[in-house]
C-alpha cells in the first residue's frame, strides 16, 4: 500500500515542485502546460503516457488544443504520495 505524505514531507515536496499548484481540498498537485500547437501537446501527452505506464501511476488530465492540464494524487493513499512527487519530477524533466 502506498502511504500518503505527512505534512512535513508534503511541504518539502511542494518546495521542490515550484511549477505545480497544491489543491488542499483534494490533497493533489496540478500543473498546466502550453505548447505551440495541438501536435506538440499530443506528443507531450504521449511521452507522459509512457512514463505513467512504466511507473504504473496514471495522471488525471485533459487536453484542449495546445494546453495540457495534469492533476496528480494517489487515490489508494487518499491523497498526495511519493509516487505523485516522482511523477511530477519525471514530467518536469520532459519540458524543463
Amino acid at each position: 500500500m502506498v502511504e500518503q505524505l505527512s505534512e512535513d514531507e508534503r511541504a518539502d515536496a511542494l518546495d521542490e515542485l515550484d511549477e505545480w499548484d497544491y489543491d488542499e481540498g483534494r490533497d493533489a498537485i496540478s500543473r498546466s502546460f502550453t505548447f505551440a500547437d495541438f501536435s506538440e501537446a499530443f506528443a507531450f501527452m504521449t511521452r507522459v503516457a509512457l512514463l505513467a505506464e512504466k511507473a504504473d501511476h496514471h495522471p488525471e488530465w485533459s487536453n484542449v488544443w495546445n494546453r495540457v492540464d495534469i492533476v496528480l494524487t494517489t487515490h489508494d493513499a487518499g491523497g498526495l504520495s511519493a509516487r505523485d512527487v516522482a511523477m511530477a519530477e519525471a514530467i518536469d524533466s520532459l519540458v524543463d
